[in-house]
């Protein structure tokens, strides 16, 4: 008997000690999971932590605006922990390969200039719309191929620079609920046409459509009144239309490098324009500048401030063409009265 209850008593001494050692490989198995998780964790905040001080050091302070400035450095993403910076006023950001604004963006309620030229996003996000303090939106240089209409929430812009998208060819009409909007350039894309949302800007002084594929302007270009500047260097136009002369705020006016083949008569009374180029274009009529005769020297600083006007194919070349094509109108008028 004392045998039999021995070896009962071994049994489960045997059986106690095996669950004591299942319980203590249990605890520490949940020790060490325990433990790297909390250790990756920790190097994900010591990251965060790094990243944050690296991108402190990139702010400056300008006139009273904390600036983030990063130029020529690998930045094809921002962090999340760049929100902890949302009381910056202006983000500029170039030449870093930059591929996508981030959707927090919207977090930076003080942001007043978002400049992005010179990289590679491909994307305007919808929370854009959400920054109603923006004034300038810089995007030039980039790959974007559309514009959504919530920038038109964005009820501050003044700027919006699009140059050099390339496949860029349309906007979205609700652009022209962008009120304050001064300065827009879309430059070296694929615009066939100016947008209707562009003509309809009320407060559009400078515009830049040069190197597209334009090959006609709208017939009611008139409505841009405020527009005192317009470049359409290096498109597919082939004539004017003749409401242009109606354009009353307007003193610059870049043609050259298109197929314009005439000048409308009625820009003879464009008294505001102050510069215009028709250079590069294949006129009619060859006409040249008069010569001047020799000037004293009080004549000749007054010559010097008025070079643009003589300037081949500028102001005076547009005044003496239209002139010269009235004379030949008239002139071919006269012949076939004779004849009749």
């Amino acid at each position: 008997m004392v045998g039999a209850v021995s070896s009962i008593k071994a049994l489960w001494e045997t059986r106690i000690r095996r669950v004591q050692e299942e319980e203590d490989e249990q605890r520490k198995r949940k020790r060490k999971t325990r433990d790297g998780a909390t250790g990756r964790l920790s190097v994900g905040v010591w990251e965060d932590r790094a990243v944050l001080a690296r991108l402190k050091q990139k702010l400056q302070t300008e006139e009273g605006r904390l600036i983030l400035r990063i130029e020529h450095e690998e930045w094809k993403t921002l962090p999340s922990c760049l929100v902890q910076l949302s009381q910056v006023h202006e983000w500029h950001i170039h030449r870093t390969g930059l591929q996508k604004i981030p959707h927090f963006i919207s977090s930076f309620q003080n942001l007043l200039a978002l400049d992005l030229s010179r990289n590679g996003v491909t994307e305007i996000p919808k929370e854009i719309g959400k920054l109603t303090q923006l004034r300038e939106l810089l995007l030039s240089y980039n790959r974007i191929q559309f514009v959504p209409e919530e920038l038109s929430s964005c009820e501050s812009m003044e700027r919006l620079e699009l140059a050099m998208n390339r496949d860029l060819n349309q906007l979205p009409d609700q652009l022209r609920n962008l009120k304050k909007l001064q300065h827009l350039d879309l430059s070296m894309n694929d615009f066939t046409c100016m947008p209707d949302c562009v003509v309809g800007l009320p407060a559009l002084q400078w515009l830049d459509m040069g190197g597209n594929r334009l090959q006609l302007l709208p017939e009611d270009i008139h409505r841009m009144e405020t527009l005192h500047t317009l470049w359409l260097q290096r498109n597919q136009l082939e004539k004017l239309p003749d409401n242009i002369s109606r354009m009353k705020s307007l003193d610059t006016l870049v043609l050259s490098s298109n197929r314009l083949t005439d000048i409308p008569p009625m820009m003879e009374d464009m008294s505001n324009l102050r510069f215009v180029n028709f250079r590069d274009n294949p006129l009619s009529l060859e006409v040249t500048l008069p010569s001047r005769r020799t000037k004293s020297e009080e004549e000749e600083e007054e010559e010097e401030e008025e070079e643009d006007d003589r300037e081949m194919f500028g102001r005076e070349f547009m005044k003496i063409y239209i002139q010269e094509a009235r004379k030949r109108a008239t002139a071919i008028l006269n012949m076939h009265r004779v004849q009749c």
